[in-house]
């Protein structure tokens, strides 16, 4: 008992000097990693070496959610599973301007399905930061590409359960690369932002034969008002009332070649590879607890989105092309409970309609902030209407409770 009793006060002393010691990790190390926004209420858990050589920080987070779902022709049925459980580490070793991010998942809706010849997916995210100063941030390894404001955000900051429809089909996701971010917030002056990535196009923890096709991602952000506060553009909802109006508009570009995935960087394989295009714009808008969001994505290719198998000609597989609109607003009263609306339109190419319905879906939730997006209660539900090309309908709905946990 002894024993337990002095780890557990040498544990404490050790992160009470990493308050004291490195002012630097409040001001720069804060993870403030603009290619890996992750919600935190405060530092998690930290420990520095007494000599400042390293330093770690530790988090977790997880999503419990039931949901009760009715598909169209089908009975209804009840889901209850870990959503989302991960782990973080995060530091520098040697200078706080080499840093580093780690992120593993563990839930089985995270990791996926384990198929012969393919990977588990436990590494989300495995990077490395050089930053000189507070204006760049340079990274190499594994993590989110500067694409959509949604996917960009992580799961733990999202108002609803989930992101849109329109971001599971057009995101451009995870990659292996080199990315450069030019940063210039200022908290009541004009700020913008310009980010840029060289990534290898296949999506996460890829080990496929290499080809020559490469995927160059860049986008721009602007803050006509001002950076929002406590990093406000990386998560979702007014939770900090701002006293100012804060909005944000982006837009984002990426070309992937020779991209071998329905999906780009997601999916399933193709049959042959395709050059994709995609384009992402974003606007966000803050103030007193009021907040709403609106997004545009589409993705086109080179030629015929449809692949076919050169074995049996009746077997295919398509790029997702397309475009679609969100759009989301929401009040957060002054007692944390936040009432929010989502409307997102989905329409598929011409080259895939034949395959794949035009979309539309309806979601309104209220969420009970108990420690901001750490710790929360989320209920939503959800209406999806699907429309074919043979005029034929379906009508899909779904209720859901989830709880949000995490330091």
């Amino acid at each position: 008992m002894k024993k337990v009793l002095f780890l557990i006060l040498f544990f404490l002393s050790i992160s009470s000097s990493a308050q004291v010691t490195i002012k630097q990790t409040k001001e720069d190390n804060d993870l403030k990693l603009s290619a890996l926004p992750y919600y935190s209420f405060g530092k998690g858990l930290g420990l520095t070496s007494p000599d400042s050589i390293f330093q770690l920080n530790i988090r977790f987070r997880m999503q419990n959610r039931i949901s009760y779902i009715e598909n169209d022709g089908e009975n209804g049925a009840y889901d209850g599973q870990i959503r989302r459980l991960r782990l973080r580490f995060d530091g520098y070793v040697g200078n706080p301007k080499f840093l580093y991010a780690i992120q593993l998942s563990f839930a089985p809706g995270d990791v996926g399905e384990i198929r012969d010849g393919e990977n588990i997916n436990i590494i989300r995210d495995a990077v490395v930061f050089y930053r000189p100063n507070k204006h760049w941030n340079i990274s190499f390894g594994q993590t989110k590409l500067p694409g959509n404001r949604q996917r960009i955000n992580s799961s733990g900051g999202l108002q609803l359960t989930d992101r849109t429809i329109n971001n599971a089909k057009f995101t451009v996701d995870r990659d292996f690369g080199f990315q450069v971010h030019h940063l210039n917030e200022f908290k009541d002056d004009f700020s913008y932002n310009f980010k840029t990535a060289i990534s290898g196009g296949e999506g996460r923890n890829s080990t496929e034969k290499p080809d020559d096709g490469i995927a160059l991602t860049g986008k721009i952000e602007l803050f006509p008002f001002g950076a929002f506060s406590k990093d406000g553009s990386n998560f979702e909802g007014d939770v900090v009332r701002e006293k100012k109006p804060k909005l944000m508009l982006s837009g984002a570009f990426q070309q992937n070649n020779h991209a071998r995935r329905t999906q780009g960087q997601l999916g399933n394989d193709l049959f042959d590879e395709r050059t994709m295009k995609s384009v992402m714009l974003d606007a966000m808008f803050k103030y007193n607890g009021w907040a709403a969001m609106m997004s545009y994505m589409s993705r086109t290719t080179n030629e015929n989105a449809v692949t076919i198998n050169p074995v049996d000609s009746n077997e295919t597989s398509f790029a997702y092309i397309g475009n679609g609109f969100d759009y989301q607003a929401s009040y957060n009263t002054k007692s944390n409970y936040e009432f929010i609306a989502r409307y997102s339109i989905q329409n598929v190419g011409d080259d895939i309609r034949n395959l794949a319905p035009n979309t539309k879906q309806y979601s309104i939730g209220v969420t009970k902030y108990i420690w901001e997006h750490s710790f929360k209660l989320q209920t939503e539900l959800n209406f999806d209407t699907l429309k074919f090309v043979d005029g034929s309908t379906k009508n899909n709905w779904y209720l859901r409770f989830q709880v949000e946990i995490g330091i």
